[in-house]
């Protein structure tokens, strides 16, 4: 048996939890949730990194559906429950393939089913506004981690790519954290700065996550992650999902993605764009400026790094499709999971570690949010503390 028939026999029991994927906005950005004109039920590559068929094809079992939305939106949060509408619409509409999942057991129950467990999570802390109550609300709609930032600071919490002004979180930052742990919503310290994810870390009283973030160590990027917050999840109990992203996981393709970045601004499209006229833009200067490649082999090697530095426990994946506008060889769409188990195979990772990495580490993460969550809720009732009265 090849290693990627191992693989796809491994992934068959214990399916691939993903942490990130950016369909949601894709829909919203190429055909404004017209779900008719991107019907996932059938074969998308030509628009999209998702469909069913290669859904089923990478052994996907669970994903986070990233209900993300820009930060430079003056309506986020409007904009937010617009994307929690097309997950629900979604899972409505292909049912026999998406189950919606809120809890731990939901996700096992998906799995014993042969559905694939369809959970959300919000991508940036300015989808609350500066509201506990809207924190409350996107919960009680079924999201189930929130990233503090995206790419751009908000008021209580530094971005990993944005100026320093908090430095890290301010006391209502901290609070936010606080009342996320309550509800039992898995913090996410994707995309925020390191001096946030210490602060997170002080601050928690449950494990956390990062949906797709890699090792800092590995490649020097600021969307990454340092060794010495690695080195924490042993005692917090958290998990870290490795991402695809070539910008994130190649030291080579970070001053390509920069300069790809500039010319897009340049042709009046955000530096995040993936519609088809901004990946036109992409095809041309790629063509006169050949692109660093990734492949599979560049993020196993950030999964080696991260297992000997915070251990097999807290690691998983997080690949970020269809909010990328290049993957990794191997790793093109979400059909491309068995080839990154069976290069981690071949390197000599054990079947019992790789079940971990696909399946258990997540599934473990949100039932000990959800453990916490119900001894916190004992004690303590929702938060009313505003920002003005927090950070003054």
């Amino acid at each position: 048996m090849t290693s990627l028939e191992e693989a796809r026999d491994l992934l068959r029991e214990f399916p691939v939890v993903d942490g990130h994927n950016d369909l949601p906005w894709a829909l919203r950005e190429q055909v404004r949730y017209d779900l008719d004109a991107r019907d996932i039920a059938t074969d998308q590559h030509t628009h999209l990194h998702t469909d069913i068929p290669r859904l089923r094809a990478g052994g996907v079992g669970a994903q986070y559906w990233s209900v993300y939305v820009r930060a430079d939106l003056p309506d986020a949060v409007p904009a937010t429950l617009e994307q929690i509408d097309c997950v629900r619409r979604l899972i409505a509409r292909h049912p026999h393939h998406l189950k919606g999942a809120l809890t731990a057991a939901d996700m096992e129950a998906a799995r014993a089913q042969g559905r694939i467990a369809s959970l959300m999570g919000a991508e940036g802390g300015h989808s609350i506004a500066n509201s506990l109550g809207t924190l409350r609300g996107l919960y009680a709609l079924g999201v189930r981690y929130m990233t503090l930032t995206h790419n751009d600071n908000v008021d209580w919490a530094d971005s990993a790519t944005d100026e320093p002004k908090a430095g890290g979180l301010t006391a209502f930052g901290r609070e936010v954290v606080r009342e996320m742990n309550r509800l039992g919503m898995l913090v996410d310290l994707s995309h925020v700065a390191a001096t946030t994810m210490r602060d997170a870390l002080d601050a928690t009283s449950a494990p956390v996550i990062f949906s797709h973030s890699s090792s800092r160590a590995v490649c020097d990027h600021p969307r990454n992650i340092p060794d010495d917050v690695l080195e924490r999840l042993p005692a917090n109990g958290g998990v870290a999902m490795v991402t695809f992203v070539p910008k994130f996981v190649l030291q080579a393709a970070v001053d390509w993605t920069a300069a790809a970045g500039e010319n897009l601004r340049a042709h009046g499209f955000h530096d995040l764009a993936t519609t088809p006229e901004a990946m036109k833009v992409h095809r041309a200067f790629e063509e006169q400026h050949p692109r660093p490649t990734a492949t599979v082999a560049t993020v196993a090697d950030h999964l080696d790094h991260m297992r000997e530095v915070a251990g097999i426990d807290h690691l998983g994946i997080g690949g970020d499709y269809d909010g990328t506008a290049f993957t990794p060889e191997g790793l093109n769409d979400v059909s491309g999971y068995p080839n990154l188990i069976a290069e981690l195979l071949d390197r000599g990772w054990s079947k019992p570690d790789l079940a971990k990495l696909t399946w258990q580490n997540a599934v473990r993460v949100l039932g000990a949010a959800e453990d916490v969550a119900r001894d916190l809720r004992a004690t303590r009732g929702p938060s009313d503390a505003t920002i003005a009265e927090l950070d003054g």
